[in-house]
């Protein structure tokens, strides 16, 4: 049987949402920048890639229109380079992956490419939201739709996991990562992107677009507050 082996990887940095390096970034910008240095850290000819293959959350707007496709040729893939689009939430890029694994080992694919991009800032304030759900899946099995926040809830009282366990694990997992960080663990899947971030004047209410480079991850907070900030209650 036919093995698959990832043979390069490359990343952006993560972003914070709405007030971080992409909060005005396109997803298929972000997207072709990765796969651009991926292909070339492999040192194949980017005509030997058959697919791409995305996955996406939220694949509408800036996400949108087969974003799969859209990256491969925005990263300067040839056109008979194919391009798909995988929605599967928060495993979509992991299922991706999958994806493109079994294309080589079952389908003879010779190079794939696999990953996944979502941004929060550009669409999730601004999902189409027309017929939202469906009347008779609402009546019958309406947790189907539950956001992730009163899921967790749920899981927290099913499993009896209590705040303060949460917490400490939160807290552990910050310091793990400011840790990683200062030892470069992350530098050298992360490549440097530069862009333009939307910056809001605190005194004026005005925005501007600044220059960024984005080199690593943002949002980590290794503080003893990083685990203590308040959940939102739920409402049902």
């Amino acid at each position: 049987m036919r093995e698959a082996v990832i043979v390069s990887a490359a990343r952006t940095g993560i972003g914070r949402a709405f007030r971080g390096s992409l909060n005005k970034t396109h997803g298929a910008t972000i997207t072709a920048h990765v796969i651009k240095h991926a292909v070339e850290r492999a040192k194949i000819d980017p005509a030997e890639v058959e697919d791409v293959v995305i996955g996406c959350g939220l694949p509408e707007g800036a996400t949108g229109h087969n974003i799969g496709r859209v990256a491969a040729l925005r990263a300067g893939l040839p056109i008979t380079t194919s391009g798909m689009t995988v929605n599967r939430y928060c495993s979509s890029g992991l299922q991706a992956i999958s994806i493109a694994a079994q294309r080589v080992i079952a389908d003879g694919a010779d190079v794939m490419v696999a990953g996944g991009v979502e941004s929060i800032s550009l669409v999730q304030n601004t999902l189409n939201t027309n017929n939202f759900v469906e009347a008779w899946m609402h009546e019958h099995l309406k947790s189907i739709y539950y956001p992730m926040l009163q899921t967790a809830e749920i899981v927290a009282r099913r499993y009896k996991v209590s705040r303060e366990k949460q917490d400490e694990y939160a807290l552990v997992s910050q310091q793990r990562t400011a840790a990683a960080q200062a030892a470069g663990k992350f530098t050298d899947e992360i490549v440097p992107f530069t862009t333009q971030m939307e910056v809001v004047d605190k005194a004026t209410g005005q925005t501007s677009l600044q220059e960024v480079t984005l080199t690593r991850d943002e949002g980590n907070r290794p503080g003893h507050d990083a685990g203590q900030a308040r959940r939102p209650s739920l409402r049902h």
